[in-house]
C-alpha cells in the first residue's frame, strides 16, 4: 500500500512510482507542486548562472582565495615590512595579517594576482603606515632578489578580468591553499 501525497490517504498504487490516488483533485494538486519544482529548478539554475556571471562577485572570490593563499604561504615568515611576527590588538583593523600588495591593486591592476607582488603583511604596516613601503621594498629585495622587484617596478600593461578568467584564479588558489593545508 502506498499513501497519496497530497491527501495522505493509502491506497493501491496501479502505475509504477504513482505518487497520488486517482482523486482528480489530487491529480491536479500533484500536477501543480511538480510544475512549482521544475520551476524553481530552472530558476535556482539561472541564479546560479547569473552568479558565475556576476564580475563583483567573481572578482570577490578571487582576490579572497588568492589572499588567503599568500598568507598561508608566507606563515612561518614575519611581516615582509617591519620583519615582525607581531601580535596584533587592533580589533578595528580586522585579521592580525593581510596579503599586502607592493605594487597596489588599483596602481597596478596587472599585478594583483602576481605571487611576488603580494607577502604577507601586519595590519598595522599595511593599513596604518600606508603599507610601509620603503621597509617592504628592502626586504621584498632580500626574499626576491633585485631584478624581480625591478620588473615589478617597471610598466606593465593594463588588465581587465573576463569572469571566467576571475572563476579560474579562484578555482586555481583554492586548489594551492588546500595543497598547502
Amino acid at each position: 500500500m502506498a499513501r497519496c501525497k497530497v491527501c495522505k490517504v493509502k491506497f493501491e498504487a496501479r502505475f509504477f512510482l504513482q505518487k497520488t490516488c486517482i482523486e482528480p483533485k489530487c491529480l491536479a494538486e500533484w500536477q501543480k507542486i511538480e510544475r512549482e519544482a521544475k520551476a524553481n529548478k530552472a530558476h535556482i539554475k539561472r541564479k546560479r548562472e547569473f552568479k558565475d556571471n556576476d564580475k563583483s562577485l567573481r572578482d570577490k572570490e578571487a582576490q579572497k582565495a588568492f589572499n588567503a593563499f599568500i598568507r598561508m604561504n608566507d606563515d612561518k615568515l614575519p611581516c615582509i615590512s617591519c620583519n615582525e611576527f607581531r601580535q596584533q590588538t587592533a580589533v578595528s583593523s580586522g585579521s592580525n595579517w593581510h596579503a599586502g600588495h607592493y605594487k597596489t591593486r588599483g596602481a597596478r591592476p596587472s599585478l594583483r594576482f602576481d605571487e611576488d607582488n603580494c607577502h604577507k603583511q601586519c595590519a598595522h604596516c599595511n593599513n596604518f603606515l600606508s603599507g610601509n613601503i620603503e621597509n617592504y621594498r628592502i626586504n621584498l629585495i632580500r626574499k626576491i632578489g633585485l631584478e624581480k622587484v625591478e620588473w615589478l617596478e617597471g610598466p606593465h600593461e593594463p588588465k581587465k578580468y573576463t569572469c571566467a578568467e576571475l572563476k579560474e584564479i579562484e578555482l586555481v588558489y583554492n586548489k594551492k591553499l588546500k595543497d598547502l593545508i
